[in-house]
């Protein structure tokens, strides 16, 4: 059936049932997975005529922050993986939307499966807040199952 699994993670509490899931579903297949973090490109804030940055951050200063993130989220899908016994490989990028990454390394890592957590907002709180989750179910070629 599913032989390779992605698990986007964001480092929340919800995104680790996401990861449960999908490091359980894995073991159960004898599948392998693929953690990924999706972080924002560094986008200094520009000021006035002068382009002067108002932002605390430089994007060296931004960039290790982003790797330590990264870094901590994805340890959850290895340890999680390393208990299940279930071969991982961990990959982290930068893109404006998240759901845009997401798509990408499945493509790239030729996973036939993407195994993710929503909060499950519906109605007018969806509309405004937007979900990764809706974009990738929109636009994925491979099937997607969400846990909540």
């Amino acid at each position: 059936m599913f032989r390779h699994l992605l698990i986007p993670t964001d480092g929340s509490r919800l995104a680790a049932k996401g990861i449960k899931a999908g490091v359980k579903l894995a073991g159960s297949l004898g599948a392998r997975v693929t953690g990924v973090y999706v972080a924002a490109p560094y986008m200094p804030a520009i000021y006035g005529e002068a382009g002067l940055t108002l932002t605390g951050l430089s994007q060296k200063e931004y960039e290790k922050l982003i790797a330590r993130q990264a870094k901590k989220a994805l340890a959850a899908v290895e340890i999680e993986a390393g208990v299940a016994g279930v071969p991982c490989r961990l990959e982290s990028l930068t893109e404006v939307q998240p759901w845009r990454g997401i798509l990408r390394v499945a493509r790239s890592r030729k996973c036939d499966a993407i195994v993710m957590a929503s909060h499950g907002r519906g109605g007018l709180g969806g509309l405004i807040l937007g979900s990764e989750t809706a974009r990738v179910l929109a636009h994925s070629k491979v099937p997607v199952l969400v846990t909540r």
